[in-house]
């Protein structure tokens, strides 16, 4: 009975000495915070391990992460695998839906982001646009002939309604020759021509009379508008100078249309056909209304594909240049070490608890093997 009562024993003290050593272990991985001097000499074994190594231990978890944790390669894989895409492209669809149906204005959101009369900034901006981009385009096609600048395609269509234009010239000449405006002012011009010729004109007057005059003149000129020969001369005429048209360079017509002219025409065009004030003043949802769909169903979808390839042909650069290894460094050096330790026992409390627990286990077994040593050799 003595001797099982000493082997006991024995395990007992083992088991706490093992227990309580391992533990302290523990403890001095953190404990004390501070070296702990006595008499100018610091003892053994403070601070305890982790305030001891704590750059260390920063560095450590810096290079950890960037190597083992947020590679490259697994940010690349993130980006490009499905789900997450479609988890992105779900957040990002609900987003753009919420925009397209507010009320606000573009105004209001640009306002809201601290940008100020957004609607006069951006006529501004495109007013500037058109006047940098005519400058360069005088400065580039200025010495240029006209027919060389206008598309071949262009020219043909317009040299084939050369024949429409002569038939209106001759119709609407016609139609005002037949007209009782035409012949009272073609008897005017008669009347005038006849006055300037003293005699002779009194001669005509006194043998035809004038309203004869205008009935044989008023005919022959309808059918001189009428007649083939016509048509071919006016269509000669118009391709003749239409030709010294096409051989005019571009500061030519400039001077004749003049140039201020000109812009303030490309501007007002412009503002008309994209009237920028009135956009940014109305609510986005009745600007943006006729294109929700095609917008949540194919460019948020496809913007979201670009930006993901973008970051993700470019997250090697883009991770050297934030120096992620430096950041994780920096932030582990201004934790305290009471931090660090709750940090480190709440990852792995169960497995210091485990360790101590081994310790007395061990240290009871060797409490057991001391007893039957002493007892029976």
């Amino acid at each position: 009975m003595n001797v099982f009562l000493m082997i006991v024993f024995m395990m007992v003290i083992g088991a706490i000495i093992g227990g309580v050593t391992n533990s302290l272990a523990i403890k001095m991985l953190f404990r004390p915070y501070k070296a702990i001097y006595i008499g100018g000499k610091r003892l053994p074994f403070t601070p305890g391990l982790i305030p001891k190594r704590r750059d260390e231990l920063a560095r450590q978890m810096g290079r950890t992460v960037v190597e083992h944790l947020l590679t490259p390669e697994s940010l690349k894989n993130k980006l490009r695998d499905e789900s997450f895409v479609r988890t992105i492209e779900g957040w990002a669809e609900e987003e753009v839906a919420k925009l397209l149906d507010t009320d606000k204005t573009f105004n209001e959101f640009a306002e809201h982001l601290g940008i100020h009369n957004l609607d006069e900034v951006a006529e501004q901006k495109l007013i500037n646009v058109i006047e940098k981009k005519y400058v360069s385009l005088l400065d580039e096609m200025g010495t240029r002939e006209i027919g060389h600048i206008i598309p071949e395609e262009l020219l043909s269509k317009i040299e084939l309604k050369f024949p429409e234009v002569v038939e209106y010239i001759t119709e609407k000449g016609v139609e005002y020759f037949e007209s009782d405006e035409g012949k009272h002012r073609l008897k005017r011009m008669i009347d005038d021509f006849l006055s300037t010729r003293g005699m002779l004109g009194n001669m005509v007057q006194m043998f035809l009379g004038n309203t004869s005059l205008i009935d044989k003149i008023q005919p022959e000129i309808i059918k001189f508008l009428r007649s083939p020969g016509t048509n071919e001369l006016l269509h000669s005429l118009i391709e003749k100078e239409w030709n010294k048209v096409k051989a005019w360079e571009v500061n030519r017509v400039i001077e004749q249309v003049g140039s201020e002219k000109i812009l303030t025409f490309l501007k007002e065009q412009t503002l008309h056909v994209f009237p920028v004030k009135k956009y940014l003043a109305t609510p986005a949802n009745v600007v943006l209304l006729p294109y929700k769909d095609r917008i949540l169903e194919t460019f948020v979808p496809k913007g979201i594909e670009m930006v993901g390839e973008f970051v993700a042909n470019r997250i090697d650069k883009m991770m050297k240049s934030l120096k992620l290894e430096e950041i994780v460094k920096d932030q582990v050096g201004t934790f305290s070490v009471e931090r660090l330790e709750e940090m480190v026992l709440g990852i792995s409390k169960r497995e210091f608890k485990m360790i101590t627990y081994l310790g007395a286990l061990l240290g009871g077994i060797i409490g057991i093997f001391q007893g039957i040593i002493a007892q029976f050799f």
